[in-house]
């Protein structure tokens, strides 16, 4: 007897939205919108609304869509390869906006199977499930007066003073067991924060989708997925959304020099090493024991950079700073003698990386001349922040980690001490030009056992408030952009912690409240000021007027708009000593007024200054034919505006 089977129920009827082009673009590594046509789109076909599924698996033996839609049923929906691209895809009738899913894959290169999040997918699981979900972006944006003029405020020109913060730990809510605020409950509170403290962006350590929350975001499985903790894409949406309309904008932490390895993520994706090298000596970076991106392969190189430019098209965020920039720079990065592999010239220097981060600068800024790109690059790399076609990397910025270093040791000994650094200052100014840079006080130097900007200032806590106000002023008074990371404000006196909220009671102390209304004074000033942004990247808006005062630890310097007419001398007493009738050189006469005093009481400070300003006399000094006698106050800086 033979028994008649019914034909298996095609699942995936034939439908596509990639055309010929998409595949070769794909494959040449210059599809910059691969989201649109990879991942999980909600499309209607023969009448018949369903998900279009689509992943790159080249690998792959089959390749099923498992998900709730179908119980995660492992062989029910397979997908169908379409030619020689190595994409599946596959037209799942039914299939809305909500459903879980992952990708069963069985690969061809041995007896490997395993389910995987989708590399594009829009929004994870909540919850830790690690399935992607299928998802519709479709928002309605009220943004449209700052995205019409968002260049002319990320400029190189323009005041940039970034509020960087970490979206889990930035406030909670104590009475609902200590939970993170969401994306839109924090969008009214964080407006409200920044602009009262006046900075002009906010920078998100990376939102992007990661298992793990104590790696704040830097170990990401979900490229394309805004983490789910805080809420959906839509959320995330109107953050940014209601962070333009207050007039602020947004960068975003971006990571493409590494990736961890859990099993439902990137790592080993098809049986092979797809994304990441395959051999260990180029695999493995071992800092953070993740992988790092075969920057060499064509569809690597599509997937990365149209992951930079969804969130900048997406979620129009108005810049990227690119994480461990140095780390992709070098074959040879904290790898020893042995377990790295030259370059074909037999170098240190990783020419696929190089090659990418230029291709990336040069798409990004094609499409986006709005927008800023930054790298975090802690080595003497020349002409990081460059165009490509002198050489360069084609950042728009580049953080100055060697000022951050030599600042903050600097500001570390006790102020007896500080004659004999005194070239830890100094030495900036060398090559301060050399980069467009971003000064940062980020969020690393005040984690595992760094200790708090407060807590590294010496001397008692009069001295410890003063010296931090005095490292600000320093900070907003030289030449780049500036970045701080949250908790600042708050002189806060313990180590950011992931796991709590900023210490908001510090707002209790009045010495504290004092220091954060300096700094919103600070940036008022920066933005009021064109002498003290326009020329931020340029040699002609900074002049020594002494830099060679180590004996009494004091520095003095002119920063100048770009007609010249406004000017600003800045001086700095690094030590507890007033200095009275301590004079300086003036590039001319006249009233220059006190524009700014750290040490005024409104600021915490002991109220000693210059009575609001002072006439500049015609005796000659430093060779100038006009001087300032001034008093400097202990472990302070004071502005002095002359207009011309």
């Amino acid at each position: 007897m033979s028994i008649a089977f019914a034909p298996p129920v095609d699942r995936t009827k034939q439908f596509s939205l990639l055309t010929a082009d998409d595949l070769h673009l794909f494959n040449e590594g210059t599809h910059y919108d691969l989201w649109r046509k990879l991942g999980a789109h909600v499309v209607e076909h023969d009448d018949t609304l369903g998900t279009y599924f689509a992943v790159w698996a080249p690998n792959a033996k089959s390749l099923n869509v498992v998900g709730d839609f179908n119980h995660w049923n492992k062989s029910e929906t397979p997908l169908a390869q379409r030619g020689s691209s190595g994409i599946w895809e596959g037209f799942v009738p039914n299939v809305g906006a909500g459903s879980s899913y992952k990708y069963h894959i069985t690969s061809r290169a041995n007896a490997y199977e395993v389910d995987k999040a989708d590399p594009l997918a829009f929004r994870e699981q909540p919850g830790g499930g690690r399935a992607s979900v299928v998802w519709d972006l479709t928002y309605d944006w009220q943004d449209s007066a700052w995205m019409e003029l968002r260049g002319s405020h990320n400029s190189l020109n323009s005041p940039i003073s970034i509020y960087e913060l970490h979206i889990g730990s930035w406030r909670r809510v104590a009475n609902e067991n200590n939970r993170s605020l969401t994306y839109r409950e924090l969008a009214f509170d964080l407006a409200d924060h920044v602009k009262q403290l006046g900075f002009t962006h906010v920078e998100f350590m990376p939102v992007m989708e990661h298992p793990f929350f104590g790696s704040w975001g830097y170990q990401t499985t979900g490229y394309f997925a805004p983490t789910s903790r805080f809420g959906t894409p839509q959320d995330f949406k109107f953050l940014v959304d209601h962070l333009h309309q207050q007039g602020i904008g947004v960068i975003l932490d971006w990571v493409p020099s590494h990736f961890p390895h859990d099993e439902h993520g990137l790592a080993y994706f098809d049986g092979t090493h797809l994304y990441e090298h395959n051999d260990p000596k180029q695999r493995i970076q071992p800092d953070w024991n993740s992988y790092v991106f075969n920057f060499g392969r064509s569809e690597v190189r599509s997937f990365l950079i149209s992951n930079a430019m969804y969130w900048l098209e997406e979620y129009h965020v108005d810049g990227l700073r690119v994480d461990a920039v140095a780390s992709m720079l070098y074959l040879d990065y904290s790898r020893k003698a042995g377990e790295w592999i030259p370059n074909k010239f037999g170098g240190r220097e990783n020419i696929e990386a190089i090659d990418f981060l230029r291709q990336f600068n040069t798409a990004v800024y094609a499409k986006h001349p709005d927008v800023q790109t930054m790298a975090e690059e802690s080595t003497a790399w020349p002409l990081v922040s460059r165009p490509t076609y002198v050489g360069g990397l084609g950042f728009g910025l580049k953080w100055d980690m060697g000022w951050m270093h030599d600042t903050l040791a600097y500001m570390a000994e006790d102020p007896v001490h500080r004659k004999y650094h005194h070239g830890q200052l100094t030495f900036r100014m060398i090559y301060a030009f050399n980069e467009n840079f971003v000064l940062p006080l980020s969020h690393d130097e005040v984690v595992h056992g760094k200790r708090s900007l407060l807590s590294k200032m010496p001397g008692d806590d009069w001295q410890k408030l003063a010296n931090l106000r005095l490292l600000l002023a320093y900070m907003y008074s030289s030449p780049g952009k500036k970045l701080l990371f949250m908790g600042t404000e708050l002189a806060q006196w313990e180590e950011w912690n992931h796991d709590d909220q900023l210490p908001w009671h510090a707002f209790d102390d009045p010495d504290r409240r004092a220091l954060s209304r300096l700094l919103a004074t600070l940036n008022e000033t920066y933005r009021n000021e064109p002498a003290l942004h326009a020329l931020d990247c340029d040699p002609a808006g900074f002049e020594w007027i002494d830099t060679n005062d180590s004996e009494r630890s004091v520095i003095s310097y002119l920063r100048k708009s770009p007609d010249g007419r406004e000017q600003i001398a800045v001086v700095c007493n690094f030590t507890p000593v007033p200095r009275h009738n301590y004079r300086i050189g003036a590039p001319r006469g006249g009233f220059w007024r006190e524009l700014l005093n750290t040490d005024a009481s409104e600021h915490g400070g002991s109220g000693q200054g210059n009575m609001g300003g002072v006439e500049a006399s015609p005796v000659p000094c430093f060779g100038r034919m006009h001087s300032l006698t001034l008093t400097l106050p202990p472990l302070g800086a004071v502005f002095l505006k002359s207009d011309g």
